[in-house]
């Protein structure tokens, strides 16, 4: 092996929180050999080759927290990890690839090997930023040639195939600011926020609100004109046609200019508009019936096209469109003038990230060419501008335009279809007019209608619609979460989950339980076998049916693969006692020795706690004491000591805590005390033959009384676990 080289020698992908960070993770055991004798600083030429390849890097504040922190590390003299660690996040930032931006760089105990951290929302994507990274940091500690364009081409392809589109992962990063979870469902942009019967759903902008009808009467473009008719909006005259002369004579009655177009169509295809003529209708009728399931001729309206999206009734964002033409030179043909002139802009192209599609000589822009008397292959004269496309390019951002009442009239076409979330296509002359004004008329009512012309217009300012679909469907301070308690530990764990599973459903919550016994919903078992892991806990997450859920968490689970949730109501830590598993060759690596080591571990736990939540910590081990500092809500210690200093300290701040006095439940809230129930009550019944352990009752009434579950629920189901 060439010892001056960067090998990866092991990649642990990292779901949910963890021993690092509150995202997902690739965790990389890295080795670097004989580098570890060359730091940044001793390499000629290493500064200058980064800066240049990526000058986005300037960016990075690392540790000294300044723009150009990183850069400045770069000169002081830093190693290849955590270099590759700030590469990894660049390249996946020049990709398109939204993220956290975390990324972390650590020695082992062995010389030249690392652990490098970096955030990612998908791991095949993350993995071939990380592989790529590597790559190019050879490439500048070797001072060799790197494709760099090449190379991000190929990243932003993985990216496309596999991330979630800009309008579903605006709104991702919408309810991430919210702390509000996002699971993705599928392959594709199906999305879930929140938990059990606390989530909702959206696929890009259609919600879990936008119903099967509205959505099939937003398709039928007649069907929809009818309705909006009915409701006082304004719309073009026209009406349905079966052939090329009844276009035509339908024309006739309209009045000249019309428009034809699919009853049914999208994307703008088969919609011909400004005919005057009678071989233009039919050519048009001709293409229009290819299209769609039938046929509309309408009467033309002037003024330019709009697209409004409404959000529960409110304006988020407009746009309007603008035509695309050329103006000849004397020697191009009219494809060369377009590829030169309109098709060079970089906003063009397919991919997701470019508001502006490519233009192609289609049957509109024939027919308009015709009319100029020109056709694709044209030379057009110097100086002459020739019309190739007069509809289209709706991605000009006028949101601070549009007047109130047409504000109004668009959302009351929502409205009436029954849309909570609408594309509305209208064509006004001037937006910030009212339509009836100016003749100006609404022409289409879309459902899912796209969020890339807002979030990232031709022209204009960026709207913050994904923001809008977010507090749309979750107002106020809802965020999807439901109680949610998890418990970790090295004993006792799976008891305590059960105690405060049968306390919840006594309460009348519908609870999901996920533990070493199974998954179950309520009295109903769904699996029989381990489900103290990740995958089991988010079946749970994903349930409807499911009001509450307690999910067990094992240490191993926690250090492979984080935890299931984002957040929780109530976080439970019984004990750390060492084990020889985390040994294993897998995780090795982390060289943890002592129970004190894996307070990084079980610690994850407490740190996900709500701000308004409750941590519950054994105050007889003083390892999990220690972890009341991670807590962002209150702290409740538990003890079977009746002279716990812990607990003496922690009462005398006026903080809560559970413990054992004569044989008594106590539950005390700063000085204030009160029996809760005696040790009597929990010994051997005939239908106890096993009565949990003191400290397991003890955590798991904590728990329910962090939940504000009432002392007389709490006492009942205690007596009455099994």
């Amino acid at each position: 092996m060439n010892t001056r080289d960067i090998v990866i020698k092991s990649t642990t992908y990292l779901r949910g929180p963890n021993i690092w960070t509150y995202c997902a993770i690739i965790e990389a055991v890295i080795d670097i050999g004989d580098l570890e004798d060359s730091p940044s600083d001793t390499v000629p030429g290493l500064y200058e080759r980064l800066t240049e390849w990526l000058p986005s890097l300037v960016e990075h504040r690392c540790s000294p927290g300044v723009r150009g922190g990183f850069l400045m590390r770069l000169k002081e003299g830093t190693w290849p990890c955590h270099i590759l660690e700030h590469v990894t996040l660049a390249l996946q930032d020049l990709a398109g690839v939204p993220g956290y931006g975390f990324g972390r760089a650590r020695e082992t105990e062995t010389r030249g090997v690392y652990k490098v951290m970096v955030s990612g929302w998908e791991e095949k994507v993350t993995l071939a930023a990380l592989y790529m990274g590597r790559d190019l940091v050879m490439a500048a500690i070797d001072d060799l040639p790197y494709d760099l364009e090449g190379e991000l081409e190929k990243l932003r392809d993985i990216a496309q195939d596999l991330c979630l589109g800009p309008s579903t992962a605006s709104m991702v990063l919408a309810a991430d600011e919210r702390t509000i979870p996002a699971i993705r469902l599928s392959q594709g942009n199906l999305v879930q926020f929140g938990y059990g019967a606390k989530q909702r759903r959206i696929w890009t902008a259609e919600t879990d609100q936008t119903s099967a009808i509205a959505e099939t009467i937003s398709r039928d473009k007649s069907l929809t004109k009818e309705i909006l008719e009915t409701c006082g909006v304004p719309i073009p005259n026209g009406r349905a046609v079966d052939s090329a002369a009844d276009a035509w004579e339908a024309a006739q009655d309209l009045g000249l200019p019309v428009v034809v177009k699919p009853v049914d169509g999208n994307h703008g295809r088969g919609v011909f508009i400004n005919l005057e003529t009678r071989a233009e209708i039919e050519a048009a009728y001709d293409v229009a019936v290819d299209e769609g399931s039938g046929v509309l001729v309408e009467r033309f309206i002037r003024g330019n096209e709009h697209r409004l999206l409404i959000v529960g009734g409110k304006l988020a964002a407009a746009a309007k469109g603008q035509t695309a033409s050329v103006v000849g030179d004397g020697q191009q043909t009219v494809l060369e003038l377009i590829a030169s002139q309109i098709n060079s802009d970089p906003r063009r192209g397919r991919g997701e990230d470019q508001p502006l599609n490519p233009v192609r000589i289609d049957s509109a822009a024939r027919l308009e060419l015709t009319r100029q008397g020109f056709d694709s292959e044209s030379v057009i004269p110097a100086g002459r501008e020739v019309l190739i496309q007069r509809n289209g390019n709706v991605a000009f951002d006028c949101t601070d335009d549009v007047h109130p009442e047409v504000v109004a009239m668009a959302a009351l076409a929502a409205k009436a279809v029954g849309l909570d979330v609408a594309g509305i296509d209208l064509v006004a002359e001037d937006i910030s007019k009212p339509l009836h004004a100016q003749g100006g008329a609404i022409v289409e009512v879309n459902a899912g209608p796209g969020l890339l012309m807002h979030l990232k217009p031709a022209e204009g300012l960026s709207r913050p619609v994904g923001h809008a679909i977010i507090n749309h469907i979750f107002p106020d301070d809802e965020n999807g979460s439901i109680p949610l308690v998890g418990v970790t530990g090295s004993h006792g764990t799976t008891q305590i989950a059960r105690l405060i599973n049968h306390i919840l459903n006594a309460h009348g919550w519908r609870t999901g339980l996920a533990n070493t016994d199974g998954l179950s919903v309520g009295s109903r078992q769904i699996y029989a076998g381990n489900a103290a892991n990740w995958d089991q806990a988010r079946r749970l997450l994903l349930n409807r049916e499911v009001e509450a859920a307690v999910i067990e968490n094992d240490g191993m689970e926690i250090l492979t693969k984080g935890l299931a949730y984002d957040r929780c109501a109530v976080g439970v830590v019984t004990n750390i006692v060492y084990s020889e598993a985390f040994k294993q060759p897998e995780v090795a690596y982390h060289a943890f020795e002592t129970a004190e080591d894996l307070i990084k571990v079980y610690r994850c736990q407490v740190d996900v706690v709500w701000p308004h939540g409750v941590g519950v910590l054994n105050a007889d081990d003083a390892n999990v004491a220690t972890m009341a500092q991670y807590c962002d809500g209150s702290i409740t210690f538990y003890s079977v000591l009746p002279d716990s200093p812990v607990i003496a300290a922690h009462r005398a701040e006026g903080k809560r805590a559970v413990f054992l006095e004569q044989n008594t439940i106590i539950l005390a809230d700063g000085a204030s005390q009160q029996a809760f129930m005696t040790l009597t009550e929990l010994s051997l019944t005939a239908h106890r033959p096993q009565a949990p352990a003191t400290g397991e009752v003890l955590a798991a009434i904590a728990a329910a009384w962090g939940l504000g579950i009432p002392k007389e629920v709490i006492q009942g189901a205690i007596r009455s676990f099994v």
